[in-house]
């Protein structure tokens, strides 16, 4: 009888992957679809805004106040509808962020669930005579989980630090933009 090429044991890791690989492409079509209606929407402004200041300056007969008035007006108000653009994309961005982090947290606990439930069945199942390679086996295991889990607390202070910075460069460009 043929071997089947498929390893049943494997099929709950590989429904887990499916799973993770699926909620990521939701999280990235649904950012990718946020992003484009914001787009959009900053077009239909711009074009309206556009049309509103020509029609402004075809009013004025004077070079000066035409100066003026783009001056006072549109440079001002395009920073502003920048900043409102950009404060749109990061919200969405770092949602997307979230989202993606929250299910990569998810699939490492569950594979760390799955590696732990295997080291254990196999180290109790470990023929007798080998309690001392047990032991040091479980012993190197769990410092090795316990690196992991130092490793994983500092990156997630790194991108806690990083979104920080982030946001106090927006709120920084915004309060420079409005100053």
């Amino acid at each position: 009888m043929a071997k089947s090429p498929f390893d049943v044991n494997a099929l709950p890791g590989q429904e887990k992957l499916i799973r993770a690989t699926k909620e990521a492409n939701t999280v990235a079509m649904e950012s990718a679809q946020a992003i484009n209606q914001i787009n959009q929407q900053a077009a239909q402004e711009l074009a309206i805004l556009v049309q509103k200041r020509v029609a402004e300056l075809m009013k004025t007969q004077d070079p000066r106040s035409a100066f003026d008035y783009v001056h006072a007006e549109v440079l001002q108000d395009d920073a502003k509808e920048v900043s409102q653009y950009h404060q749109k994309l990061l919200k969405v961005l770092n949602q997307g962020n979230k989202e993606l982090a929250d299910i990569a947290e998810s699939m490492i606990e569950e594979s760390k669930a799955d590696l732990i439930h295997f080291v254990n069945h196999a180290t109790n199942n470990a023929p007798a005579g080998s309690e001392a390679y047990v032991s040091v086996f479980k012993t190197s295991f769990n410092t090795a989980l316990q690196n992991f889990e130092l490793i994983r607390a500092a990156m997630a202070d790194s991108f806690s630090n990083f979104e920080k910075s982030v946001e106090g460069v927006a709120k920084h460009s915004n309060s420079e933009k409005s100053s």
